[in-house]
């Protein structure tokens, strides 16, 4: 029986070898995407074009190679080539500023950091024994090795922080809150999604639940929400807050192995009242074979940390195993869903 799928003209076969040949030098696209961001082009580029050489003598580089590098960017939207060798900036390349409020450059150092460059290297170990090669590579568990490290730290919550400070307006905006009541943020980071959520519920009042390393880096202090906030310092996995009326797990559970998700999800059970809603948002993996966001974020989860991004049933069987009921789930603007669940 003949395999209807094998390409058999020679141009099929041509472009499916390009493709597989592109695809297997795609790491060369975060290595020089690192190094525009290391040398701040955009941020060179704002005031109007530049040549390779007059980028390298602003930035100390080789300008040859700081050309060709350049060169390979623009075949990506990022950055333009002119006739006159000159770069300019796209709209890709705009997010990669500092001084605009959309920019993702911290993110984007994260995302190319050695953190995980390194641990996704070793992804055929992960695949061989279900485990992320980070603790192996770097001595100690992601959140462990963060503890020990500052640099890494800061550029880890930097990183995640300014991600959620660009995505946050359009997921609070995406539920309908209600008018008065207690929102608990379970592992909310620095509080910066609490702090949209309050400004925009005037009526709400809000509890940061964090460790107390993160809980002295804190965004609360805005007169827009003033005398409507607390923090509370805890464990997520022991236990939460209790008196909530709405408890939020944003971008959590991605992060952990279903049985560490599973504590997690006990644990705000046993703070929650029959009354309470719990709001999980995280990216839901839609099936099917088309591209979408989450299914990229769900390899690069398994390379750095034991976690990973879920799928509707998934996350219905999860939430069903800590006594909870998966209502609905939500679209937001952007690559997170926001997945509605109260007590079974």
């Amino acid at each position: 029986m003949s395999d209807a799928t094998q390409p058999t003209q020679a141009t099929e076969i041509a472009a499916a070898v390009r493709q597989v040949l592109g695809d297997s030098l795609g790491y060369l696209y975060p290595a020089a995407l690192r190094v525009a961001l290391r040398t701040d082009i955009a941020g060179h580029l704002t005031d109007g074009p530049k040549t390779a050489a007059q980028l390298a003598e602003l930035t100390g580089v080789h300008a040859p190679s700081l050309h060709r590098v350049l060169r390979f960017l623009a075949t990506r939207g990022i950055f333009r080539e002119d006739t006159d060798s000159a770069f300019h900036l796209t709209p890709a390349a705009h997010v990669l500023r500092t001084d605009v409020p959309y920019s993702v450059r911290s993110t984007a150092l994260l995302l190319t950091d050695e953190m995980y460059w390194k641990s996704t290297g070793r992804l055929e170990d992960t695949v061989r024994d279900g485990s992320t090669a980070f603790n192996d590579i770097f001595g100690a568990p992601l959140f462990d090795y963060l503890d020990q490290n500052e640099e890494s730290a800061r550029t880890f919550h930097t990183g995640i922080a300014d991600l959620s400070a660009i995505e946050q307006g359009g997921i609070a905006a995406s539920y309908d809150f209600p008018a008065t009541g207690k929102i608990i943020d379970v592992g909310g980071g620095p509080g910066g999604f609490l702090r949209t959520v309050l400004a925009n519920n005037p009526g709400l009042h809000g509890v940061l639940y964090e460790q107390d390393a993160v809980l002295q880096q804190h965004q609360l202090d805005d007169e827009a929400i003033a005398g409507r906030w607390e923090t509370a310092e805890g464990n997520f996995f022991d236990v939460a807050p209790t008196g909530g009326d709405i408890y939020v797990l944003k971008r959590v559970l991605h992060d952990w192995s279903d049985d560490d998700s599973l504590r997690i999800l006990q644990a705000v059970r046993k703070a929650m009242s029959d009354q309470a809603r719990l709001l999980v948002v995280d990216a839901v993996v839609p099936p099917g074979n088309d591209p979408h966001p989450a299914k990229l974020y769900d390899v690069a989860m398994m390379t750095i940390f034991d976690g990973k991004e879920r799928t509707e049933p998934e996350f219905k069987e999860l939430l069903a195993a800590a006594g909870l009921r998966l209502v609905r789930v939500i679209p937001t603007p952007g690559t997170v869903s926001i997945l509605e669940a109260v007590t079974a």
